[in-house]
């Protein structure tokens, strides 16, 4: 009848299913269901019969009738359950044992327990878990006063007594544990550890024929009782996680399949549950749960729906009918927060289906009106609900406190969003347990606190860890006084048994099967204990004593207890990880079938932004409303998005760090939030993705860094005045110790780094943080600790930990005396007594399920020891509690741990805990502080030593964090360093770092990259003492006295003008603010390898098609000007950045390369330090810059500059030179400038201060200018080359003008008397402003001479010395150095290189004159082209002259001594020759450095720093060889001083010898050289030195030291040979095998630095465990009763963990990569080699992944405009040696030159995400590389962005190869963080691989 209804649809079966509605009232149950069993109760004469059916089975009275399980009937029994329980009594009348297999669920428990209380049996009901041993089941041993006895366990127990013995969770016991029970079952036997022998009742009783009970009794023969049965409850394990059942134990049992009730029974159970509920609605949720839990959706991986939590939750719609579906649901079945996307997808198509999905209507809002102690019934509370729009008051259990009223508590700050939650909980704490799931720091806790307060409950935290064993949970061991052995019941059972609530803590943290010990706790409110107890749920009790007229007293005896009535149980779990199967199994999916039938689940949602801001706002009152906004933005932006690197940030900018930060705001409202941000989520050991994208969004939010602490005051007192210490800017009170020896005391050098962090500490500490400290080894975590506490005055406790620390080494030590077990307090119980610090140092070397339990001491001040003590935070809590430990208020924490991922490996203490501490991030002091450090450490080591330690360090702790090396270098090394050179400070430093590199030394290519980083800081690591080249010297010619100048003085008016001045206000236009870009500064040091006269060398970040035109200096800054296009670089001379401002917008565009455009600078002194002029030759335009904000004016200084226009049309039609305007900038320092046009007659003189031009007209017409001083100046007249001295008044002004004199000069030659004609006439190429020192012009001149003097160099001599010029009047002699040929007359060109470049296209003379006095140092540098220096004298014969750019002529007019030091050749020519050409002769300018240098910048753009003068050469080559070390070859000598006796052989004279041949060696002759024993030089041993006249001969200690050289050649035809042997081998020509090479040794660091990131993680999976219950190995300290009484498996050991059966296997990682090969790669690869890089890429990719196949499964496809789907490389055929991957390499070149146009960026990305999502693997990564014209084909970034973050499950990273312009960095910005990356130097590729692979890596790690 009901089917035909039923099928007709959903009205139908409404209307079906209200008839039988009314029917089933009319008739009552019984007239409606149609009953096939019955289960009758008959009474009869002879005993108790109960019938099921037709089967009967006889009672017997149970001998221990409280072991009778009562109140398990219920009064209807459904149909299916009769059946069931018919199956059983069949089984036992045939004595056989049933396995009742099934899905979770209580349901089969409580079937066998309905069959016991229905037959009258005992029971004996066992939890096996994984912890489970034999001792568990058969006998364990209890010492009682002295001596150990075996007590029986359940087994042998119900064996004996006759008694049926449940097992539970037979696929959670280990699978060598139940086999003890396989004779049990089979034969009824079973051989016992005292002695005893199970045997079978049959046997037993044939035997008893023969023998009398006394013997057998003797013989230790116990008879099995008939009535013993084993009813095993298990999972069916493929489906569900478990052992399987070992085949001979599967085999000895008889199964029922138990599965839910069926459809009908379920929908009856439900209907009385819920009578005011509409009964549609229970169908929908019934059929819900049926489809949920079938087949089919198993297979789509979703977990079992709970179907037995369907009545409770029922009872919840029965008083709250509004409530909507949807969200009862989720309470049931949290998919939301377990389920991938597909998974959830598919249970909302099946809510859907049922027309379930009502949730997204608004859900009912409510809130807890009122809490009051229930009248009627005890231990329970009338509650208030505001549901909707009405009120609702129901009863729900309550603790024994008396409840308080909602929204009361001070400290608990009330959001709608929490007390939403709060009312939901309590709809469900009247039903059942509940748990709360939500990530860590959202405030699940404080949820749980405030909901027990409101109740009234106690509450008793657990805090569950990893290892946590079933004993831990319920019950530990312990000794009494008198050494007897007793169970402690554990917290969770002194909760049961009190009625308070209890808190679990971390249910996701705990095994699994572990947690199932607790189900039928949590179902069914039962327990059995250890020791034999049992607690009963408190009806069921009451009833038990009712039935047996027992009293509590006589109960507790037969240790039966009841569990309190308002007992519950609320757990705590973070959300489960979902989708990442294999690699972190332990941590994924908690949250199975099993587990989802013990609770109902509540989500704790992230607050909203409001609450947040409201929540902080109450706890910190005080905080600055614009921090806190700011902070809130940028965690609810990261929160927001969808990437899983953002989301690990956001989980660290949880509201317990928000509130920790808004706290210290408020205390420090100055500090910048990106500090605090960057601290909270320890930014600085982020894996470089990960900071990438924190940057980002931090400059999303807007969120700006204030000034970098490192630019403040870098004092930082720290002082201790008056019992207040004083750190920066925080001050505190000093502790008073009461244990001074307790407090630490360290040799500590104050620098400012360390002292911001101690001072950020003692903030923290003093708002009651803990504290955690971060940072790589070696960087003084210990030394700040120690320092920090010792200025506190605060004793301290030290707990190392390491890999073995167990949770009970972090508390308690137990240890054996007398037989009686003791506890020894740990460090950490000290310091919670006594008030110390406990310094927790390597904390993430030991697990983190130990380190877990920090978190309760930490959060709620609670934490249970093993001795049965617990820790209390507050003295309130302690009252009437024994056994308590009360938390001194000063106790504080601070942890230490190095940084999380490679190459430390530890456990992640930081991403576990990191919470719930205040973090610092330790690093190596920045340089300055450093500096500081090591120079007390070192007080005698020289500066420049250390200065180039700190910054070769630098270097390679910024290599250790891009990746290319492993291990991060620290301060510590190099304080060892600096210690070292202290005491032994004539060992050189090259020697000295080796005691910290030799650890590289074995591995090739670091050592490569360490010596490149040395050698580039100047730290001659490998050099000799004898490799120095310095330039030749050859002699200077006599100083001759050539001739007089003569100043004319005389009244003649034609001698002497007067110059008029006019003077005018500058008018200045701007100001235009430019960009001023930075560079890195790559400066090399040059004196690495061998000692040169080059000090540095670095390159200018340049076009090649630029052209420098000038290059100037100013104290250590030096300035370089490009003119094609023009632009300006500065820098200092040690600086680490070069600024670079460009001005092409400023100047018309170079048309053509006719219009040339000009440039010099001349930089400005004290007030405008930092700002230039610069001056275009051609078009006069003088520009002022301030290089410091960009800022550009342009000064008008001719007022006829506004015929621009018709000169404009100049440009580029006259073909003759122009004449260009000149600038002298002798005493630009002084903010003067002069400019002249050539050949005209005005000079205007700028004085930038005062902003106005003097106008000086002339009546000559000028060909140069020469400052001699600052009042006097050298004219050149224009046709003649006569010279004139201009002289003026100091300081022009307007007044006083028309005072410029002009005194003409007469030059005369000392021969031929007065008047030379005008052709001898020299032209100056530089004249100096200063005069050369006495001292120096005595030298010069061999005679003692005080005089005014000036140096003045032409083209015919070296230099010319003219004494008493420009002061004195009378005539002025003139020195001459001169040159044996004229340079002039040499002809330029036809000189190597230069011929090629420039034949003969030298048109003019060069502006650029390259030539330099340095006066302090009485020396002129010029820099000359090859073909002028005499080359022949300066190299032998057969030696070709190396390729240069110049040579620098020095000229020492000190030592009268030439040389010729060549300037290398550059690396890039402009192709501008013509152009160049006219910048200057030579290939280099050249600018005085500093008082003894110059610096050279080549036309590649190249800067050398030479150092010429021979005293700062001296004492350079001194430090250098100091740097070396003396290693001179003398032998090392042991001399063992002796007191008494002499010496074996005595030292002796020797014989001497007539002849006087030289002797070496031997110990005999006298005057030998290199002998023993005996008087001589260079030997050892010898009294003395004697001098016969030889030749020395000393073994040199390289020469000892130096391999034969045919050994040599041996070993390298060796392994050519090899190499020709492979190439053989795989059949590749040498051409392919040198073309390979070329790509992949440019990867080969990547690769390697690589592969020892895979094998380092390879390793750490593979990393042991403890195996517990062992019976050999250590002992394990928890079972150290069980070792006194005697067992034999106490032991641990570490082996290989089994991995957990039904874990799912391990995939590899699935990675593709996207390569592109369009045309446009092939087009550009000659502008920026990018498919070269691609190409390098992807041989990277190839290598490195060698030999991981298993871990990694990779492929590389090609997109380009042929398609998207190019196979490279496809995943099951990877390419294996050399040979295939260069196929690969062609392949990919061919295609990107042969392919079309077109772009298939996108679609390749799409598509490759899309097939990879849909393979099975562990993580997907598709790496695209592209170049970034996306925009060219019209596709807009954001479109691109969306694909790559299309699918959560594959991680896609873009990578961007040089693009034109800044299309990139545009593209960049709008790409979601740390996913795209911009490879402008394409070298930067295979880094960017590396890094996404590292920190992706580590993430999975």
């Amino acid at each position: 009848m009901h089917s035909q209804i039923l099928c007709g649809g959903t009205a139908a079966a409404v209307a079906a299913r209200r008839v039988r509605y009314i029917l089933g009232c009319v008739l009552g149950r019984d007239g409606w269901m149609f009953r096939t069993h019955e289960v009758k109760l008959l009474n009869t004469a002879s005993g108790d019969t109960v019938k099921i059916g037709e089967i009967t089975y006889k009672l017997k009275p149970p001998q221990n009738p409280e072991l009778v399980p009562v109140k398990h009937i219920s009064d209807s029994l459904p149909q299916t359950v009769a059946q069931h329980l018919r199956w059983i009594m069949q089984k036992d009348l045939l004595g056989q044992d049933v396995f009742l297999i099934g899905p979770p669920g209580p349901l089969r428990r409580s079937i066998a327990m309905q069959y016991l209380e229905l037959t009258k049996r005992e029971v004996e009901y066992v939890a096996l878990s994984r912890d489970t041993t034999e001792t568990d089941l058969k006998q364990r041993r209890e010492i009682r006063s002295g001596t150990a006895f075996y007590i029986d366990q359940c087994a042998v127990r119900a064996a004996i007594r006759g008694r049926v013995l449940v097992l539970e969770g037979l696929e959670k016991a280990e699978r060598n544990v139940l086999p003890v029970l396989n004779n049990l079952l089979e034969n009824r036997e079973m051989q016992l550890e005292d002695g005893r022998f199970l045997m079978s009742a049959e046997r037993y009783d044939k035997l008893l024929q023969e023998h009398t009970k006394e013997e057998l009794d003797s013989w230790k023969i116990v008879r099995v009782s008939e009535d013993f049965r084993v009813i095993a409850l298990g999972l069916p394990v493929p489906k569900y996680k478990g052992n399987p059942l070992d085949p001979p134990l599967r085999s000895r049992f008889q199964a029922r399949d138990v599965y839910y009730l069926p459809f009908k029974d379920q929908l009856e159970l439900l209907y009385s549950a819920g009578p005011n509920v509409a009964a549609e609605r229970v169908s929908q949720l019934l059929s819900l749960a049926t489809t949920l839990c079938s087949q089919e959706s198993s297979s789509l991986g979703l977990p079992d729906f709970p179907v037995d939590n369907l009545l409770p939750v029922l009872h919840v719609l029965n008083s709250f009918p509004m409530l909507s579906s949807q969200q009862l649901l989720h309470r049931l079945y949290p998919y939301n927060s377990m389920l991938g996307k597909d998974g959830r997808t598919a249970v909302e198509g099946v809510l859907s289906r049922f027309e379930l999905l009502d949730g997204h209507r608004q859900p009912a809002p409510t809130t807890i009106l009122s809490v009051s102690t229930a009248k009627d019934v005890e231990g329970h509370a009338d509650i208030t609900l505001h549901v909707v729009d009405k009120d609702i008051t129901f009863q729900v259990p309550a603790g024994v406190k008396e409840p308080r009223p909602p929204k009361s508590s001070p400290t608990y700050i009330h959001t709608p969003s929490h007390s939403q939650l709060l009312a939901e909980m309590i709809q469900s704490h009247m039903v059942k347990d509940i748990c709360l799931i939500g990530p860590k720091g959202c405030g699940k806790s404080v949820i749980a606190r405030e909901f027990a307060e409101m109740l009234g409950y106690s509450m008793e935290p657990v805090m569950l860890y990893q290892d946590m064993t079933v004993r831990d949970l319920l019950q530990q061991r312990y000794t009494l006084p008198n050494g007897d052995t007793a169970w402690r019941p554990s917290p969770l059972v002194t909760a049961a048994m009190e009625g308070k609530l209890l808190l679990l803590d971390g249910i996701h943290r705990v095994n699994l099967g572990t947690l199932a010990v607790l189900s039928r706790l949590l179902h069914d409110r039962e327990i059995d204990l250890y020791d034999g107890t049992r607690l009963l749920r408190w009806d069921r009790y009451q009833t038990l004593k009712e039935q047996l007229h027992l009293s509590d007293q006589e109960l507790q005896e037969r240790s039966v207890f009841p569990i309190h009535p308002s007992f519950r149980v609320l757990a705590l779990a973070e959300p489960p990880v979902v989708g990442s199967a294999g690699s972190n199994s332990r941590a994924q999916q908690w949250l199975g079938p099993e587990v989802l039938t013990m609770f109902l689940y509540h989500n704790v949602m992230p607050l909203a932004k409001e609450e947040e801001m409201g929540l902080i706002q109450g706890l910190a009152p005080n905080v600055p409303m614009e921090g806190a906004e700011q902070l809130l933005h940028l965690a609810h932006s990261l929160r927001k998005t969808n990437d899983p690197t953002a989301q690990s940030l956001a989980s660290s900018l949880s509201t317990r760090q928000l509130l920790r930060i808004c706290r210290r705001l408020s205390q420090h409202p100055e500090e910048s939030i990106t500090h605090a941000v960057n601290k909270a989520c320890l930014s600085r050991f982020l894996p470089s993705l990960a900071r990438s994208s924190l940057q980002k969004n931090l400059m999303n939010c807007s969120i700006q860094d204030a000034t970098d602490p490192a630019d403040r005051s870098l004092d930082y007192p720290c002082m201790v005045k008056d019992g207040v210490l004083t750190i920066g800017s925080v001050s505190a009170p000093i502790y008073n110790a009461d244990q001074k020896m307790k407090v630490p005391d360290v040799l500590f050098y104050d620098n400012p780094q360390h002292m911001m962090v101690m001072e950020d500490m003692l903030k923290d500490f003093l708002l009651g943080e803990h504290l955690l400290l971060v940072g790589n080894q070696g960087v003084g975590k210990n030394k700040i600790v120690d320092r920090f506490l010792h200025l506190l005055n605060r004793p301290r406790e030290y707990l190392q930990l390491h890999r073995d620390t167990t949770v009970q080494t972090l508390t308690l030590q137990p240890s054996v005396r007398d037989g009686i077990i003791t506890y020894e307090d740990s460090p950490l119980v000290k310091a919670v007594k006594f008030g110390h610090v406990l310094v927790i140092d390597e904390a993430d070397k030991a697990p983190t399920n130990v380190t877990c339990i920090l978190k309760t001491l930490v959060e709620s001040g609670e934490m249970i020891l093993a001795d049965g003590r617990r820790i209390i935070s507050g003295p309130r809590e302690a009252e009437g509690r024994p056994d308590t430990i009360i938390m001194h208020p000063d106790f504080r924490m601070i942890v230490l741990a190095n940084r999380p991922g490679f190459p430390f490996l530890g456990n992640d203490f930081f991403g576990a805990l990191g919470d719930i501490f205040s973090c610092h991030a330790v690093d190596n002091p920045k340089p300055k502080a450093e500096l500081a450090m090591l120079k007390q450490y070192g007080p005698d080591v020289p500066d420049a030593t250390l200065q180039k330690l700190v910054a070769a360090f630098g270097e390679l702790r910024s290599l250790a964090d891009q990746g290319t090396i492993n291990y991060p270098y620290s301060t510590r090394e190099v304080v060892n360093i600096v210690k070292h050179l202290q005491k032994f400070p004539d060992e050189g430093l090259a020697n000295v770092v080796r005691n910290v590199f030799d650890f590289d030394s074995y591995n090739k290519d670091m050592r490569e990259v360490l010596i490149e980083a040395l050698h580039k800081h100047g730290i001659p690591i490998g050099a000799k003492p004898s490799s120095v080249k310095l330039a030749k010297e050859f002699p200077l010619p006599e100083v001759k006295m050539t001739g007089y100048w003569t100043i004319n003085q005389g009244g003649n008016t034609r001698r002497k003008l007067l110059c008029p001045t006019d003077t005018r206000p500058i008018d200045v236009k701007g100001p235009v603010f430019l960009r001023v870009q930075k560079y890195p500064c790559n400066r090399q040091e040059s004196r690495a390898l061998s000692f040169t006269e080059e000090k540095a060398h670095w390159q200018i970040p340049m076009n090649e098609v630029n052209i420098i035109c000038d290059v100037t200096t100013k104290d250590d800054v030096l300035y370089v000007a490009t003119c094609n296009p023009v632009s300006l670089y500065s820098m200092k001379e040690r600086g680490e950045t070069i600024k670079c401002i460009e001005l092409y917008d400023v100047f018309p565009r170079t048309i053509s390369g006719v219009w040339q455009p000009f440039v010099t600078v001349a930089p400005l002194g004290s007030p405008l330090d930092g700002q230039v002029v610069l001056h275009e030759e051609q078009g006069n335009t003088v520009l002022h810059l301030d290089l410091v904000t960009g800022a550009l004016r342009r000064l008008m200084i001719s007022p006829d500059s506004d015929q621009s226009s018709s000169r404009s049309s100049n440009w580029w039609n006259s073909k003759e030179q122009q004449a260009g305007y000149k600038m002298c900038r002798d005493f630009s320092h002084k903010n003067w400038l002069l400019f002249y046009k050539e050949d005209s007659n005005q000079l205007e003189v700028l004085d930038v201060l005062e902003g106005r031009v003097h106008s000086i007209s002339l009546p000559i017409n000028l060909k140069s200018v020469f400052l001699v001083a600052e009042d006097r100046w050298l004219l050149l007249e224009s046709n003649s080359n006569k010279k004139f001295l201009l002289t003026k008044p100091m300081h022009m002004a307007a007044e006083d003008s028309g005072v410029c004199q002009l005194h003409s000069i007469s030059e005369d030659s000392v021969n031929s008397g007065h008047g030379t004609s005008s052709a001898e006439l020299s032209i100056p190429q530089m004249l100096s402003c200063e005069q050369l020192p006495n001292e120096n012009l005595s030298a010069a001149l061999n005679q003692k001479i005080v005089s005014p003097n000036r140096v003045l160099v032409d083209t015919d001599s070296y230099a010319r010395l003219i004494v008493g010029f420009p002061d004195l009047m009378s005539p002025n002699e003139v020195y001459s150095f001169k040159r044996p040929v004229n340079l002039s007359a040499i002809k330029s060109g036809d000189s190597g290189a230069q011929a090629f470049f420039r034949g003969g296209l030298r048109s003019a003379t060069a502006k650029q004159e390259n030539c330099v006095g340095l006066i302090p140092v009485n020396q002129v540098v010029r820099a000359l082209p090859p073909n002028k220096v005499p080359l022949k004298e300066l190299y032998p014969k057969d030696v070709t002259p190396p390729m240069t750019a110049a040579y620098l002529e020095v000229t020492d007019l000190n030592s009268k001594k030439l040389k010729y030091i060549p300037v290398p050749r550059s690396m890039t020519v402009s192709p501008y020759t013509n152009w160049v050409s006219k910048v200057s002769e030579c290939d280099v300018l050249i600018a005085a450095l500093g008082s003894g240098g110059v610096v050279t910048v080549d036309m590649g753009g190249y800067i050398r720093l030479w150092e010429t003068g021979l005293d700062t050469l001296q004492r350079s080559l001194m430090e250098w060889r100091n740097m070396i070390g003396s290693e001179d070859g003398r032998p090392i000598q042991i001399t063992i001083q002796r007191d008494s006796g002499l010496d074996v052989s005595a030292p002796k004279h020797g014989k001497i010898d007539p002849h006087n041949a030289p002797h070496v060696g031997g110990n005999q002759w006298a005057g030998g050289t290199g002998g023993r024993d005996t008087a001589g030089l260079g030997g050892k041993g010898g009294p003395y030195r004697l001098d016969a006249g030889h030749k020395v001969y000393q073994v040199s200690q390289v020469e000892k030291d130096a391999v034969p050289e045919e050994v040599r050649k041996a070993a390298r035809e060796m392994a050519e040979k090899a190499f020709k042997e492979r190439l053989k081998e795989i059949d590749m020509s040498e051409y392919d095998a040198a073309t390979y090479e070329r790509f992949s040794s440019a990867v080969r660091r990547q690769v390697q630095s690589l592969r020892i990131i895979l094998d380092s993680l390879q390793a750490k999976g593979k990393e042991r465990q403890w195996l517990k219950n062992q019976a050999l190995g250590e002992l394990d300290d928890t079972k150290i009763i069980d070792g006194l009484t005697g067992e034999k498996a106490i032991y641990k050991r570490r082996g290989e963990l089994e991995p957990e059966l039904g874990s799912p296997q391990q995939k590899p990682k699935r990675l593709r990569v996207l390569a592109d090969v369009s045309g446009s790669m092939y087009r550009f690869n000659g502008v920026d080699g990018r498919l070269e890089r691609s190409m390098e890429a992807v041989c990277m990719v190839m290598e490195a992944l060698e030999n991981y196949e298993h871990k990694f499964k990779y492929d590389i496809v090609g997109h380009s405009g042929d398609g998207y789907d190019i196979e490279l490389v496809t995943a099951d055929k990877i390419p294996k040696n050399n040979k295939q991957r260069l196929k690969v390499l062609k392949v990919m070149h061919a295609h990107s030159q042969f392919c079309m146009s077109g772009d298939y960026t996108l679609e390749g990305t799409e598509a490759s995400i899309k097939e990879l999502a849909r393979e099975e693997a562990d993580e997907h990564f598709v790496v695209v590389l592209s170049d970034a014209n996306l925009e060219r084909y019209g596709i807009r970034p954001e479109r691109f962005a969306q694909v790559l973050t299309s699918d959560p499950q594959v991680n896609a990273f873009a990578i961007f190869i040089g693009s034109l312009g800044d299309q990139a960095e545009r593209l960049q910005k709008t790409l979601p963080a740390g996913r795209s990356f911009v490879a402008m130097d394409t070298k930067q590729i295979p880094q960017i691989l590396q890094q996404i692979f590292t920190s992706t890596m580590l993430s999975s790690a």
